[in-house]
């Protein structure tokens, strides 16, 4: 059963996912700034005042967000502090076959394990970055965590890997039906454009330790 507070702690969280305020959030699904407001969640009268259908809509649209993530938000809105372990791999064996499945899910025996504060996506895992070809964002040792189920947008930071076994992190610039458009993290390094058939699987970078 659905309550009110999980609900609005579901919108907190969307809102803080794409980098909004409660207000911006509204702002940019084209509501006015107020319509999710602490103040506005209960009435004068006590009498609890709920999102419209109409209102997440909107916000879902506006982000991009499936209405599978939205619910992941509101029925898992406690879960940000609880940890779980999750699969842990050098950046540099990503690229062998056996350490991820079809669609870009961890697979195989042949990961370690971190503790990780509870995520919406059961499938996350972890690259330890090696070298310096992502300089200077990611430096040799840190860690950045990969959702392969979160939605993923212009702007983003993405692990890509080819189907001829290369595995890249860049920022996405555009996607298209036909091509995707990928820029380095490092200036020295060149930009890519990938056919869409040679790529594999990407997935959008979630978090950074460093």
């Amino acid at each position: 059963m659905l309550k009110h507070a999980d609900v609005w702690k579901g919108i907190d969280r969307l809102a803080r996912e794409y980098g909004f305020s409660a207000s911006g959030l509204a702002r940019q699904a084209g509501l006015d700034p107020t319509t999710f407001n602490k103040s506005k969640r209960v009435t004068r009268e006590g009498k609890l005042r709920w999102p419209s259908t109409e209102s997440v809509s909107k916000v879902l649209t506006a982000t991009g967000a499936s209405l599978s993530e939205f619910v992941s938000f509101v029925t898992d809105s406690e879960g940000a502090g609880v940890y779980r372990n999750i699969p842990l791999i050098g950046f540099a064996q990503a690229g062998a076959s056996g350490f991820f499945d079809d669609a870009g899910y961890p697979a195989g025996a042949g990961w370690d394990e971190i503790p990780f504060p509870g995520l919406p996506d059961p499938y996350a895992y972890a690259l330890e970055i090696a070298g310096d070809s992502m300089e200077p964002v990611y430096r040799d040792g840190d860690t950045v965590i990969v959702s392969p189920q979160a939605n993923i947008r212009r702007g983003d930071r993405v692990v890509v890997k080819t189907k001829g076994g290369e595995v890249m992190t860049k920022l996405l610039l555009r996607q298209s039906a036909h091509k995707i458009d990928l820029q380095s993290l490092n200036p020295k390094h060149e930009d890519r454009s990938l056919a869409i058939e040679d790529v594999e699987w990407i997935a959008r970078v979630v978090w950074a330790n460093q």
